[in-house]
């Protein structure tokens, strides 16, 4: 199972409770190309070629260009994703955990590299509040579909 660098200088952990049943909220996440439809903060995204462990997906947020690598999914469960954007490392993973007529979502990132180092509280800031503000979009999403 793979992990975030747990020794890098940038890690948030957080998460939400969605009132939707799993199979709305991890089509909601996973429909890479529909991300910008429903989270304002991604401006554009692509996914090159099917949703599996090696295939990348292209995405625009808060002016980074990014290409990112599953490294790991589990339909329904979890998925891994991460690479390089302007120096810095990511990786991200995501759980989804049903419970009741309820779903817990977890994410959590890494960030480390050069540009990182420079700037740990300014860019851990800007991360929780990224993925915060993913969260909540990934909630009204799902809980409006349901």
């Amino acid at each position: 199972m793979i992990t975030i660098d747990e020794t890098a200088p940038v890690v948030v952990r957080l998460s939400t409770v969605i009132d939707a049943p799993l199979a709305t909220v991890w089509e909601a996440h996973t429909n890479i190309a529909a991300w910008p439809v429903w989270n304002p903060d991604i401006e554009r995204a692509e996914l090159n070629g099917p949703l599996a462990p090696g295939s990348s997906f292209s995405w625009r947020t808060h002016g980074l260009e990014i290409t990112s690598t599953v490294s790991e999914l589990v339909p329904g469960e979890r998925i891994v994703w991460g690479g390089p954007a302007d120096g810095i490392t990511g990786i991200h993973v995501w759980t989804f955990e049903e419970n009741g007529g309820q779903v817990v979502v977890r994410t959590e990132e890494s960030w480390s590299g050069a540009p990182v180092e420079g700037a740990v509280d300014h860019l851990t800031k800007a991360l929780h509040d990224s993925l915060e503000n993913w969260l909540s979009h990934l909630k009204s999403r799902s809980e409006h579909a349901a």
